[in-house]
């Protein structure tokens, strides 16, 4: 948006120097049509006097204004010139800047809609997340009651000591091992009598 609104200015500040140009170019055409006057005032002036001083003054007279003139007009169109040069590059810049204006657009369009995909699937994440956290808190619960179910089962073996405080998972093992044990040396002595 700064770059848009830096560009805008830029294409105002050219197109103000654009209206500044013509408007010179218009007061040096302006300036071009009084000579041109000036010199028909003249012409006239001449049509009262006698028809040798009118030659005599005229020759003179249109000598002179005609070199002003021609270095008048020489000057206006150089200045002309370098006005139409320069309002041709004021133009050209214009375009480029008018061309700048709708990239950045473009470009702010596309973050935009980035923007919005990046939401979506930040809130799509967002959702999974808390699914996955749901779904978490009941796989702990499950797995804590299917724990104690064990640790109850465990400990109410005859000959088991109840456990003092909290079990870790190590113990809890190492005290069903204990019974596995037991059992399995049970097992052997029964099939050894029975071999007996």
């Amino acid at each position: 948006t700064g770059a848009i609104s830096s560009l805008q200015r830029q294409m105002e500040i050219q197109e103000s120097e654009l209206r500044r140009i013509r408007s010179e170019k218009e007061l040096l055409q302006k300036q071009l049509r009084e000579r041109e006057v000036q010199l028909q005032a003249v012409s006239d002036k001449f049509c009262s006097l006698t028809e040798e001083q009118r030659q005599e003054e005229a020759v003179v007279m249109m000598e002179e204004e005609n070199q002003n003139l021609q270095q008048v007009v020489a000057e206006q169109e150089f200045q002309l010139a370098e006005q139409n040069k320069f309002i041709s590059e004021l133009q050209g810049t214009i375009s480029q800047l008018q061309a700048e204006v709708g990239t950045t657009r473009l470009h702010l369009l596309e973050q935009k809609q980035a923007q919005k995909e990046t939401q979506s699937q930040f809130e799509a994440l967002q959702h999974t997340e808390l699914q996955t956290r749901v779904a978490l808190e009941l796989i702990s619960s499950k797995f804590e009651r299917y724990r104690n179910k064990i640790i109850q089962a465990t400990f109410s073996v005859e000959g088991i000591q109840d456990p003092q405080g909290e079990l870790t998972d190590d113990e809890l093992l190492e005290a069903m091992q204990k019974i596995f044990n037991e059992r399995t040396e049970f097992q052997q002595m029964l099939k050894n009598k029975s071999s007996r």
